[in-house]
């Protein structure tokens, strides 16, 4: 089974933004060590806790202190933006980084809503042409623009002999009923929500082969906190459960707390009942323990490939995690 990783460039309480960027090269750096397959940054905007705002920026970034590990969005959030500039900033990526690019899209806001007025002012936007969008980027990714397209024989460029592996993310069904319909991958994000897994089976279920893409190819990102002990784990999980505990409350930290801040807060019988459950979703314990669960869920859910999100303030053990994983793995 591949394993892969999403980094969500979290500025972690007491360190600057500075520091959440070089952390976030660093541990594709290490990772790629590990064997991982592909690295994936987010986007998000209007937020003081999330340094990557720019996923194109970073993964150039990362790229070029890499040699071999994908790179790529998880995701852009196509919405905002002109298929054919999104089509234009990855062919450039992948003339950089042959072979190596990864574009990953969404068609959430990625932020509060006046971040999202902002970023799409005097620009009519339409959440149901999303589907029209991804068919454009698809296209123009492969010049396969069709005679009869409103644009026809426009290509995007540079010319590329490779051509980077478009993914669509999402974390309820209407993505997956998307990518299915396409004929293109899809990535769920396993970790973001209460919803169950209807989305990866409705992908399988209704996915109709393209032109690129003969069968379903898909990944779940799942969180997962690993250590040398159970509780060890489940201590360092808790900066993420007060994190996210926070944001679905509408009250985002600036900051991914330390364990000690999240350890000390004042929780709620219903904070906890909602932590609980969250915590029923996630991958938290011993190298053994992780091992176990995620195969179980990867051959429940028919999955060849996990992406694997680590949200641990001390940037040590997060590395430590990640190489509990691999070796759990017996290498990858």
């Amino acid at each position: 089974m591949r394993l892969s990783v999403l980094d969500h460039s979290h500025v972690n309480e007491g360190r600057s933004v500075k520091e959440a960027l070089n952390e976030t090269v660093a541990l594709a750096q290490e990772v790629e060590k590990l064997g991982y397959h592909r690295f994936w940054v987010s986007e998000h905007h209007g937020s003081e806790a999330l340094a990557s705002s720019s996923p194109e920026v970073l993964i150039a970034h990362i790229a070029a202190h890499t040699k071999s590990i994908r790179v790529g969005s998880g995701g852009i959030m196509l919405p905002h933006y002109s298929a054919y500039k999104v089509a234009e900033n990855f062919k450039l990526l992948e003339a950089l980084h042959p072979g190596r690019i990864d574009v990953g899209l969404g068609r959430a806001p990625g932020g509060m809503p006046i971040a999202t007025r902002a970023l799409q002012e005097h620009k009519r936007v339409d959440i149901d042409l999303y589907p029209q969008q991804v068919s454009d980027l698809n296209d123009y990714l492969h010049d396969d623009n069709p005679s009869n397209h409103r644009f026809a024989g426009l290509r995007a460029f540079p010319q590329t002999e490779t051509v980077p592996e478009l993914w669509l993310l999402g974390s309820s069904d209407g993505s997956a009923k998307i990518a299915a319909s396409l004929g293109l991958p899809y990535a769920f994000a396993q970790f973001f929500g209460a919803a169950g897994d209807e989305a990866l089976h409705l992908y399988h279920s209704y996915f109709r082969p393209s032109v690129h893409y003969s069968h379903p190819q898909s990944l779940a990102a799942v969180m997962v906190i690993c250590a040398d002990t159970e509780e060890e784990a489940l201590q360092l999980g808790k900066s993420n459960e007060l994190f996210f505990l926070k944001l679905l409350s509408g009250q985002e930290l600036g900051y991914l707390p330390s364990v000690k801040t999240a350890t000390e807060y004042p929780y709620s019988a219903m904070e906890l009942q909602m932590i609980e459950q969250m915590r029923s979703r996630r991958f938290i314990g011993t190298p053994g323990q992780v091992k176990e669960a995620l195969k179980r869920y990867a051959n429940r859910m028919h999955l060849e490939e996990l992406m694997i999100v680590s949200h641990i303030h001390d940037f040590d053990k997060r590395i430590q995690s990640y190489r509990h994983i691999a070796e759990a793995f017996d290498g990858l």
